[in-house]
């Protein structure tokens, strides 16, 4: 029987993955001052054994007004670097696989709330900072209004984000994954929606993501890999769409990017998405039918078949899961036990393999029939 293509490896810039399932960055909420702490130890410790390909770390900030909440982690101190290298060490430890990190900046939808409290924007007595955008518009009815970036500043910003790389560099992450989608900074720019700019950055909507981009793959090792999370429709009249995608896919790969993982929405939180099963693989497939450039595909896969179609039929080279995984940190087991993929258990957890524990069967009727 052959392979299933999702359990074949790839190679992304000088970083071979074992398979082409990713676990996707996932916002924790739960940092100090930027710094992560033993709710990450945990948290990603558990996936660092998960037999994912790729481990992505989440969104993670360059400044410490660009965070979303005060829970978000960031790349912009030493205090950080330290507290991120601990744990990224423990990871690597525990499973000699790539692990990644994406960084970003929130722009306006920073000084927010974190999702339990209700994720609206921060209120006077919950400490809010100035945010900054490419125009002053709000997220939404009620948010702080975003402050006008000022050239000067967004030279900065770039700065900014080759710091943060060049800390990702010393911790030793396998991959750089820049943000540029989700309503963030980057997606801002790049929005007609959100950036009403009459100057170069404005006339070109592209040139400040593009800037970052070029400056952080100059500072990030050519034998490691460089990605971007993109958006490619804003669910929005005037918005971005999927061409959009397609033009700025191909100026990183331009520049020297290895992939990129195609997303959509969040700009406005105004906006309706139809949320279904693959609800996003179709515009992945349309950039990897259009640019010569690794792309993964996110957006509600949850089952192995699903995933293991959108690789074999080319839609997508990869697949990034979020909530799959954390409903289900065994999801790669499960999915391997179900094609008939041999994968080896890290030794602890060896006698739960079902070639040696037959409650195997009873814990998961639908996934071995």
């Amino acid at each position: 029987m052959p392979l299933p293509k999702l359990f074949t490896p790839i190679q992304l810039g000088g970083v071979t993955l074992p398979n082409r399932i990713v676990v996707s960055p996932m916002c924790q909420y739960s940092a100090d001052d930027g710094c992560m702490n033993d709710w990450h130890l945990i948290h990603l410790g558990h996936l660092a054994y998960s037999g994912a390909g790729l481990l992505m770390v989440e969104a993670t900030h360059v400044t410490r007004e660009g965070r979303i909440t005060h829970g978000c982690t960031g790349l912009y101190s030493d205090h950080n670097e330290a507290a991120m290298a601990r744990v990224i060490e423990v990871c690597k430890r525990l499973r000699n696989a790539p692990v990644g990190v994406q960084i970003g900046h929130a722009g306006r939808k920073g000084s927010s709330q974190v999702p339990w409290e209700g994720r609206e924007a921060l209120t006077a007595a919950q400490s809010p900072w100035q945010t900054v955008a490419p125009s002053p518009i709000p997220m939404a009815e009620g948010w702080h209004v975003p402050r006008e970036l000022e050239i000067s500043e967004i030279k900065i910003l770039v700065e900014n984000f080759v710091g943060s790389t060049l800390r990702a560099r010393r911790i030793g992450f396998d991959v750089l994954e820049l943000h540029s989608a989700h309503g963030y900074l980057l997606h801002q720019f790049l929005s007609p929606l959100s950036n009403k700019r009459k100057d170069e950055y404005g006339q070109n909507r592209m040139k400040f993501p593009l800037e970052v981009a070029a400056a952080v793959r100059e500072a990030w090792p050519k034998e490691r890999a460089l990605g971007a999370r993109i958006s490619a429709n804003d669910w929005a009249e005037g918005g971005l769409g999927p061409d959009d995608a397609v033009t700025y896919a191909r100026e990183l790969k331009r520049i020297g990017f290895d992939y990129v993982c195609v997303s959509s929405a969040a700009l406005l939180s105004h906006a309706r998405v139809k949320v279904e099963p693959g609800y996003q693989v179709p515009y992945a497939a349309h950039v990897k039918k259009s640019v010569n450039i690794n792309v993964r595909a996110v957006g509600m896969i949850a089952d192995p078949e699903q995933a293991e179609e959108i690789i074999a039929s080319g839609k997508a080279d990869m697949v990034a899961m979020a909530r799959a995984f954390l409903d289900n940190p065994r999801w790669v087991w499960h999915a391997a036990e179900r094609f008939g993929v041999k994968l080896d258990y890290p030794p602890p957890y060896a006698r739960s393999h079902p070639e040696l524990w037959p409650g195997a069967k009873l814990a998961r009727p639908r996934e071995t029939a």
